[in-house]
């Protein structure tokens, strides 16, 4: 009986381990399929596409779509102002809104549950809705520069991240995670007489490594990706991202496709990089705290 129930469970860990690689390979294969068409003339790019020679390094491999590319457009300028936008935006979104959850969960005020339910029911509104609000509103916004007071923020850094630092549905994550956590912990802290502060910078946020992992994947695909709002506050291609980089680029005539392979792929390293290192910060979060409610 031990050996059959061995054999079983070698055999549901095999099955588990064969799906896993199927989905791997599935979302493997367009990456592949964009990074070995970069290296590819269009002729031939052209010509592998109905085989598996579009997935494999042959033929008259080259550089000479990336440099064409970055002649053609400013992609370096395009790439650093995304990722600009938003590793700022990803830290400061992490901050408020952790301690947003913080006090919904752990303090006592009045009126949290109505402010919580509201703030649950801006998940079903679409972010396109309140963009020509948002556009009139920051046309208008002071702000205080170099050149001294001033009115409006289009084409600003500012204008691509504010709107987008407090959002529903990373508060929602920090309320859910913050209570699995053990309330003793919090308990005991202040017996201790740390203040809520100390215990938010350190019991709290340490031990959130997950949901700060997960909040900060959600919150970068977003903003990394985002098109439309910065189409709309955004002419100067000095502060121009990737997103509508893009658009400018493939919208000049007669582009090759090799070309385009090289703009897609030097765009989704940045994403690739930031995913992986907060995959390994959520493994390891996992491993080392082992919290459980």
């Amino acid at each position: 009986m031990a050996a059959v129930s061995a054999d079983n469970r070698g055999l549901r860990l095999m099955t588990r381990y064969a799906v896993l690689v199927l989905v791997a390979v599935i979302f493997i294969f367009p990456l592949l399929f964009m990074a070995m068409s970069s290296l590819k003339p269009d002729a031939q790019l052209l010509a592998d596409t109905d085989s598996l020679r579009a997935f494999l390094p042959v033929g008259d491999l080259s550089l000479q779509n990336y440099s064409d590319a970055f002649d053609r457009a400013p992609i370096g300028v395009f790439v650093f102002n995304s990722v600009l936008v938003t590793g700022v935006t990803v830290i400061l979104t992490l901050f408020v809104c952790s301690l947003a959850g913080f006090s919904f969960v752990f303090l006592e005020w009045k009126g949290k549950g109505i402010i919580f339910a509201i703030l649950l029911a801006t998940l079903i509104i679409p972010y396109e809705t309140i963009f020509i609000p948002l556009l009139l509103m920051a046309s208008q916004l002071p702000w205080i520069g170099g050149g001294g007071f001033e009115f409006g923020w289009l084409n600003t850094y500012r204008v691509q991240i504010v709107p987008f630092i407090a959002d529903g549905l990373s508060i929602f994550l920090f309320v859910q995670f913050f209570k699995d956590l053990p309330r003793e912990l919090i308990e005991a802290s202040r017996v201790e007489g740390a203040s809520w502060w100390t215990i938010y910078r350190r019991v709290v946020m340490p031990l959130s490594g997950p949901v700060i992992a997960t909040a900060a994947i959600l919150k970068f695909l977003f903003m990394y990706n985002q098109y439309l709002w910065p189409l709309m506050v955004v002419q100067d291609e000095a502060i121009r991202p990737v997103m509508v980089g893009l658009g400018y680029f493939t919208d000049q005539l007669n582009v090759p496709w090799g070309e385009v392979m090289a703009y897609l792929t030097i765009i989704t390293v940045p994403v690739l990089a930031f995913y992986l290192s907060l995959q390994r910060i959520f493994i390891a979060s996992v491993a080392s705290t082992g919290v459980k409610g």
